[in-house]
């Protein structure tokens, strides 16, 4: 639930909405005193956080590839002044 709290604005409109979830998951997080709206909701901002990264790399996929094959030919800018 770390990630709910730290990602969660302090005025964040909330909407009822059905789900459809095992039963056998749901009595389980029942008997456990989960928060099952909390869970939800944190688990679909992590879903949504990966979606947007995995759409992130496949658009910008062509950049990276080409920027990982100059760096390959001609090495790192200004690694000269690395310290390391």
């Amino acid at each position: 639930m770390e990630f709910a709290m730290r990602h969660e604005k302090p005025s964040a409109a909330r909407k009822a909405t059905n789900l459809t979830i095992d039963v056998d998951l749901l009595s389980e997080a029942k008997a456990l005193s989960v928060n099952v709206s909390r869970a939800a909701e944190t688990g679909i901002a992590e879903a949504v956080r990966a979606e947007k990264k995995r759409r992130w790399v496949e658009e910008n996929r062509e950049a990276l590839e080409g920027w990982n094959a100059w760096v390959n030919e001609h090495g790192l800018p200004l690694a000269r002044y690395r310290m390391f």
